[in-house]
């Protein structure tokens, strides 16, 4: 998620909301947003059932979700998915923002 904060400013240049989907409850989630100051939204999911809507995995022998990152454009529809193989598996912001930039060219 620092990633994520770093460019924070570039992606809202982008005309994008960021919603990151998180495994804790409520309380931990909300506990977990307010100590960070996280600038975007956070959406705690312990049920797993937005997980299971987008097909991310989880690896208990590598403690527990994967990352996954997914863009959906404004009609709802997926644009882009990455299901990472390990927790640092996650693609750089300037690859995001190049997609983002060709969905809002289009």
């Amino acid at each position: 998620m620092a990633q994520l904060r770093r460019d924070f400013a570039k992606f809202e240049s982008e005309k994008t909301v960021i919603l990151v989907v998180g495994p804790e409850n409520a309380k931990a989630f909300a506990k977990y947003w307010k100590e960070n100051d996280l600038p975007f939204i956070g959406l705690p999911d312990p049920k797993h059932s937005v997980l299971k809507l987008f097909g991310q995995e989880i690896k208990l022998f590598k403690l527990g979700r994967m990352p996954a990152q997914v863009i959906v454009d404004k009609a709802g529809g997926v644009r882009y998915a990455h299901y990472g193989h390990s927790m640092s598996d996650i693609p750089a912001n300037k690859a995001l923002l190049g997609i983002f930039a060709e969905i809002n060219g289009e």
